[in-house]
């Protein structure tokens, strides 16, 4: 009878530990995609703020066109 009961407690406390680790590892998949998300919002923005930079800069390094350049021919 000993043994049977201590055969049943060990099957049970394997099958907590197995539960405990199931709920660790869907906690840390929940955790690791809201990591990757956060860093994809946050590769978006840098993004595009560097794109503004970018052509924010390019607009003040052109000439505009509405001032030509060439000389008038006589």
């Amino acid at each position: 009878m000993k043994v049977a009961a201590d055969r049943s407690a060990a099957q049970a406390k394997a099958a907590a530990i197995k539960l405990g680790r199931e709920r660790d590892a869907k906690l840390a998949l929940t955790e690791h995609e809201m990591k990757r998300v956060a860093t994809l919002a946050k590769t978006k923005r840098l993004r595009a703020e560097r794109l503004a930079l970018a052509a924010e800069v390019q607009s003040k390094t052109l000439p505009s066109k509405t001032t030509s350049s060439r000389r008038r021919s006589k």
